[in-house]
């Protein structure tokens, strides 16, 4: 299987990072996609380890575990996107 990876570099601070980061996710044209799930993490060149700076917990420590994206499709062919924090948004309302 061939997977696509895509580095783009942020020289932001990290929360503008985080911004961009988000609104490039939210920019993907799900329709035109032919995937099930996309994997996915905010990194940062000083970080020897793969963390993943848009999964924070309560005490600011990054995890190392990719943030996903699953997409499906309804009856109707209607876009479905749910992200790993367990929320769903209908593909033209995101």
């Amino acid at each position: 299987m061939f997977r696509l990876h895509i580095d783009i570099p942020l020289p932001h601070t990290e929360e503008e990072a985080i911004k961009m980061a988000n609104a490039i996710i939210a920019s993907f044209n799900t329709n035109k996609l032919d995937v099930e799930c996309i994997n996915y993490r905010l990194g940062h060149d000083d970080d020897r380890q793969k963390s993943n700076y848009l999964d924070k917990n309560e005490n600011g420590h990054v995890s190392n575990k990719k943030s996903k994206i699953l997409l499906t499709k309804d009856s109707q062919g209607v876009s479905n996107i749910q992200v790993n924090d367990g929320l769903t948004a209908v593909d033209d309302v995101v």
